[in-house]
């Protein structure tokens, strides 16, 4: 037995100490095959016999169990040794953090607003049917409503799809007049090369007496505040249809990338779309209680504006956090 154990002593190997404790303790073992003599022992030496065997299996399987953590503990080490990464082979220098260009586009717009004294509003993300339909124009009967692809939640509220229920609590909370703007997030179940489900707009609304607010105002606002953001291009107005605002106007901008003669991106048209606006409906302010004023609304789609600033040809890379698209905007 003393020699079995100096063996497994010795071993030098995880496999080395196995092949010894098959030679061993295995079912053709020299322990196993000493068992077997059981059946020939007589009676009386049978104990004696049994219990020497007993404690030479139970030396030998603390040896094996003693040298197996020895032998883990070294073929771990050898391991961690082969595996083991010199970090000073890598640049140290400090890789600078950029702002996202949905979160640098909304930072410009709303500073760009802040500056014309329009006040920051902000607003709940689930609204009820009022605030985000009724109240502006859009009673259940609607047809309009239809544009609006909706998130219910079982208790009849919504994801809201727009920042225009912030205009309705702000006028439900403050008499005129309003400079405001409403930044945040928005949900529409849309998903493709131009639309996500979460989105972020910049609304704005602007609340006089009926003879200090026309159309012409809104015009000269939006026309500078496009210019500011593109530069130097053309703004164009569009008839178009909301149904919280009459007259309602879509807004468009010669194509920042051909400059008007027409690419691909603006459908060889030359024009880009960029946001909508009108005068505030009637219907709006008998919702909230308004009498004798007049005002001007207007609404954008972050995302919209960072692609055209900075050349992005698919939504949805804003929101892949790819560190390859992001590190370019350092």
């Amino acid at each position: 037995m003393k020699v079995w154990i100096e063996k497994i002593n010795n071993a030098n190997s995880l496999e080395e100490l196995e092949s010894l404790r098959v030679d061993t303790l295995g079912k053709k073992g020299v322990l196993t095959k000493e068992f077997a003599k059981l059946k020939t022992i007589p009676n009386e030496e049978k104990k004696a016999f049994a219990q020497n065997l007993n404690e030479q299996k139970i030396a030998l399987n603390e040896a094996i169990d003693t040298k197996k953590e020895v032998l883990e503990k070294e073929a771990l080490n050898k391991k961690l040794e082969s595996e083991i990464i010199d970090v000073t082979r890598f640049n140290n220098e400090l890789s600078c953090a950029s702002v996202h260009p949905v979160i640098d586009t909304m930072d410009r717009i709303i500073t760009y607003f802040q500056n014309l004294n329009f006040a920051v509003e902000e607003g709940p993300l689930v609204e009820d049917d009022f605030h985000n339909f009724e109240a502006l124009n859009l009673p259940k009967y609607h047809p309009a409503r239809d544009m609006q692809d909706t998130f219910y939640n079982k208790d009849f509220t919504v994801l809201r799809t727009h920042t225009s229920p912030v205009q309705i609590r702000t006028m439900l909370s403050q008499k005129p007049p309003i400079r405001m703007i409403a930044p945040g997030t928005v949900f529409r179940r849309d998903f493709d090369l131009t639309h996500t489900p979460m989105f972020h707009q910049v609304e704005g609304l602007v609340v006089d007496s009926a003879d200090k607010i026309s159309f012409a105002n809104l015009k000269h606002v939006l026309v500078e505040f496009l210019q500011h953001m593109f530069g130097e291009v053309e703004v164009r107005f569009r008839p178009s249809f909301f149904p919280f605002t009459e007259p309602s106007t879509e807004v468009d901008i010669s194509c920042v990338f051909c400059k008007g003669d027409g690419c691909r991106v603006c459908s060889h048209t030359g024009w880009l779309e960029v946001l909508g606006c009108g005068v505030v409906d009637p219907n709006v302010f008998k919702a909230v209680g308004y009498e004798n004023v007049s005002g001007y609304a207007f609404g954008l789609g972050v995302e919209r504006f960072a692609m055209l600033i900075h050349n992005i040809g698919d939504l949805r890379s804003l929101f892949e956090s790819d560190l390859k698209l992001l590190g370019q905007f350092k």
